[in-house]
C-alpha cells in the first residue's frame, strides 16, 4: 500500500474513532445542551470529512478501473 493511501485510511480511521468518542460523549447523563450541541457538531464535521476521503477514495478506485479496461 503507497504511503498516501496508508496517511488517508489512517485520516479515515482516525475520523471515525473521534466520531465515536464524541456520540459517547452525546450518551452521557451529564452533558449540558449547550456542550451537546457543540459536541454535536464536531461530530458532524468529522463524519462530513470522513465521507470526504472516502468519495476521494472511490473515484480513485473507479479512475484506476476504467484506466485498466
Amino acid at each position: 500500500m503507497s504511503e498516501e493511501k496508508q496517511e488517508e485510511k489512517l485520516a479515515f480511521e482516525e475520523k471515525i474513532l473521534k466520531a465515536k468518542e464524541l456520540l459517547e460523549k452525546l450518551n452521557s447523563q451529564d452533558i449540558t445542551l449547550q456542550n451537546s450541541i457543540e459536541v454535536y457538531k464536531s461530530g458532524i464535521k468529522e463524519l462530513e470529512e470522513a465521507q470526504k476521503l472516502l468519495d476521494e477514495a472511490k473515484l480513485i478506485f473507479t479512475t484506476k478501473q476504467k484506466d485498466d479496461n
